[in-house]
């Protein structure tokens, strides 16, 4: 340890750094007193460097199976039995419907669905979840496909998806691993609502000229486009609408039916979810037996009455590695970042909206490891980009899942319709299929009571909620990602660098029933009553009263000279310069400078500070009414950590109160720093410790005497041993009372406000020869060791804003009356 030690003396020395600075001063008190030291740069590479332990349990949360399979049973098996086929029947008829809006082939979509639930399993932290193709990334796909193709004509539509499901597989693989899912938190509720609901009147109205059989219909264009487009069209309506409004209406009245018996008879409420569940199913089975009697005859579907799907290959048919040449990656490189979002987006917000339902916890790194690697094998057999689906994993989780092995039972079922039913597929009518999708596409538009409650929560939010829905309509979705994603962390960032800061008053709680106090409390007996009660605090509100407090509430100032003040979002970089700013105004505002006459000569005085007009007086009876500022107490509860510039700006703020203050010194108080690493930063800015580094009285010398110890900073106490709820800090050098117990002092006009530079001298705050020794322990009535909460090196860090206070007073030097 010397020779590190000597070392890190040399290079210091060699950079210019005086090797006196150091943050750890423990050795001025080698006595045996808790103390603090300052974290070093080997604990942090502690904090991060790989375990044994921490390895297996990274391997373990990588396949989270292992926790449950081995306590699989039959009962799990039924329920997952039953989901896992449930949503097998949905999602047949679903993935073909989906594939034709990614422009594929519709097997595409039932390769991809069955690569999502055949691997998603092992790797699940949702049992609910499903993987698979689904309607928004289905049409993201289609719109890149689109644009490849204007540029590279001879690119062939399935690869161009399977290259994209592949990177976006790699990438999102990697995210997971390296456990970077937390950046999925910077994507908020409105933004994802708006990018649905935008997607859902965009997928909705492009799906309409299928429905009605109108030809020559640019589904790809802009959503306003398509609409008036549509509109125009309606005149050449083919048969293709009987079919399509009809299977759309079924649709509708069976889930309205459901619905409504399942409410009147609630014992059959299961069998009539699974009834509407399988709506899809039934109306599908209905549409193939009437467009088989319909088109019985006919072979080539270009000569059926109405369009149908055609012929489905069975099997896996377009199986192999996909296409990673660099015309194909440089094609693909800009639509990256948006499948991705899609991808994020969609999964992540279901699995957690679900996890918090069924009462249990998504990992969003192990979920990107699932996707990721459902994206990096599915194109390997035919997929496109997969995520998880809202109306399968509904139906999942409604019909009793159990575990995530569900999804083994529904990629059989998928499986079975790939090499059994593909000739049936055949007859399935396209307006039926768009009907399909109208139909789920609708759930995923946020209905107005939503965004109602939007507005009441924050009305800013809503403004991006419909800023993101119409640029998705008016341009496009990949767009609409991108301005709810941006306009929400620019909001985020305003918040952070306007974050409002609070000065704050005191005044005493008191608690008592509700329904004693209504009426407005008028009851002087009651109020008497409880001014008498010992059970008070002190509780510290914001002095602006802009956090509804009752205006009749007595708030005051804390003390002459002292000001508390709360950080609202954290102390950094972006905010620092807005908070200091408004403490440097308030509290100019309220105090004076030490030196009245600092400035003799006119010419001598700042230019931002010229004093009063010539024939004016100088020192007006306000001004010398003012206090003198002698202490700043920065409540750090909502502050993590400070970066440089924050801590910059701490220390010219000092040193500018301390030029205002001149000869006297600001004492800077800390209360509620939780974070070691912030202390650290405070303390190498030169806060948080004592430079006078008072002589510590030896116990051999102690006479009894209080005023013996009356000497140091005033740090908290609390008894040793005991458990959380037992220990209740106490400031040193205080005899039990709280601080309503202090007066604040009175000049010579009976005012609360100190007069000049008043000689007051405090009292109340010198400890009682029972409750503290001079150099041994200090213990409490019980007999119990008290043991500093903070170490003793560290005194002007407080646990609490009250604490501070005490010390910030108890240091003024003013008298301070019992009552």
């Amino acid at each position: 340890m010397a020779s590190t030690t000597t070392a890190g003396d040399r290079i210091k020395k060699f950079l210019g750094i005086p090797s006196d600075e150091k943050l750890d001063d423990t050795e001025y008190y080698n006595d045996g007193s808790f103390v603090e030291s300052e974290p070093t740069t080997q604990d942090f590479l502690n904090e991060i460097r790989p375990t044994v332990q921490g390895t297996v349990n990274y391997v373990r949360e990588l396949f989270p199976f292992i926790n449950w399979i081995f306590h699989y049973n039959l009962t799990w098996l039924l329920g997952d039995f039953i989901a896992g086929v449930t949503v097998g029947f949905v999602v047949v008829p679903q993935g073909m419907a989906y594939a034709k809006l990614a422009n594929l082939e519709p097997e595409f979509g039932l390769y991809t669905s069955f690569v999502g639930f055949l691997l998603y399993w092992a790797f699940a932290t949702s049992k609910d979840i499903t993987i698979g193709a689904v309607a928004v990334m289905s049409t993201i796909v289609g719109n890149i496909i689109t644009d490849v193709q204007k540029e590279h004509p001879d690119f062939v539509a399935g690869d161009i998806a399977r290259t994209l499901a592949f990177i976006c597989g790699v990438v999102l693989l990697f995210l997971g691993l390296i456990r970077f899912g937390f950046i999925v938190e910077f994507i908020p509720i409105v933004a994802i609502s708006a990018f649905m609901t935008g997607s859902a009147i965009s997928m909705a109205s492009g799906q309409v000229s299928t429905l009605m059989g109108i030809p020559n219909i640019n589904s790809r264009e802009e959503t306003y486009k398509v609409i008036i487009n549509t509109l125009k069209g309606l005149p050449n309506t083919r048969l293709d609408a009987a079919m399509g409004l009809t299977a759309l209406f079924g649709l509708y009245f069976i889930r309205w039916f459901c619905t409504k018996m399942g409410k009147r008879y609630p014992r059959q409420q299961r069998t009539w979810f699974f009834v509407s569940t399988l709506r899809m199913v039934f109306i599908i089975i209905l549409y193939i037996l009437v467009s088989w009697l319909v088109n019985r005859h006919v072979k080539d579907s270009k000569k059926a009455h109405f369009k149908i799907l055609g012929h489905v290959p069975s099997g896996f048919q377009h199986k192999g590695a996909p296409r990673l040449d660099n015309e194909m990656l440089s094609a693909i490189s800009s639509h990256i970042p948006t499948t991705i979002l899609v991808l994020l987006i969609e999964h992540i917000a279901i699995s957690k909206s679900f996890g918090r339902v069924n009462n249990y916890i998504i990992n969003p790194s192990q979920e990107l490891v699932a996707i990721g690697f459902t994206n990096l094998l599915g194109p390997f057999l035919g997929g496109y980009p997969a995520t998880g689906s809202f109306s399968r994993t509904a139906i999942k989780a409604k019909a009793g899942v159990r575990t995530p092995l569900a999804g083994i039972f529904t990629a059989v079922l998928v499986l079975l319709a790939l090499y059994a039913l593909t000739s049936v597929f055949f007859y399935i009518p396209n307006s039926a299929l768009a009907a399909m999708i109208i139909h789920a596409v609708g759930d995923l538009i946020t209905p107005p009571r939503e965004v109602y409650k939007f507005w009441l929560t924050s009305p800013l939010e809503v403004i991006i909620f419909f800023a993101g829905a119409f640029v998705s309509i008016f341009t496009s979705i990949e767009n609409g990602i991108y301005v709810t994603v941006a306009a929400s962390g620019a909001i985020l960032l305003w918040r952070i660098a306007k974050s409002p800061g609070k000065f704050l008053g005191q005044t005493e709680i008191y608690t008592a029933p509700r329904e004693l106090v209504r009426g407005g409390g008028k009851d002087a007996g009651l109020t008497q009553s409880l001014l008498q009660r010992p059970e008070h605090h002190t509780a510290f509100l914001s002095l602006d009263r802009d956090d509804l407090s009752n205006p009749e509430l007595q708030i005051s100032t804390p003390w002459p000279g002292v000001f508390v003040y709360r950080f609202g979002e954290g102390l950094n970089y972006v905010n620092s310069a807005k908070h200091l700013d408004n403490l440097t105004i308030h509290v100019f505002k309220h105090t004076r400078r030490t030196e009245l006459n600092k400035f003799e000569k006119l010419g001598d005085r700042p230019w931002n500070d010229p004093g009063p007009r010539r024939g004016q007086a100088f020192l007006t009876d306000e001004l010398v009414a003012r206090p003198t500022l002698r202490a700043i107490i920065l409540d750090f509860s909502a502050v993590n950590c400070i970066d440089v510039t924050a801590a910059q700006a701490l220390q010219d703020l000092r040193d500018q109160f301390d030029r205002y203050a001149h000869p006297d010194k600001v004492e800077w108080h800390f209360a509620g720093v939780s974070n070691r690493w912030t202390k650290r930063a405070l303390v190498a800015s030169g806060f948080g410790v004592d430079s006078s580094r008072t002589p510590r009285l030896q116990s051999e010398n102690y006479k009894g005497d209080v005023q013996e110890v009356d000497q140091g900073p005033l740090i908290a106490i609390g008894p040793a041993g005991g458990s959380a709820t037992d220990i209740e800090a106490v400031a040193v050098g205080t005899s039990g009372a709280s601080s309503t117990d202090e007066k604040r002092p009175e000049g010579p006009s009976g005012g609360d406000a100190e007069k000049g530079n008043g000689n007051w001298e405090d009292n109340s705050t010198v400890p009682t020869a029972s409750s503290a020794g001079a150099g041994g322990l200090a213990r409490s009535a019980a007999g119990k060791k008290l043991v500093p909460v903070f170490g003793i090196n560290r005194p002007f860090f407080h646990v609490d804003v009250a604490t501070a206070l005490k010390s910030a007073v108890r240091n003024t030097g003013v008298v301070v009356a019992d009552e």
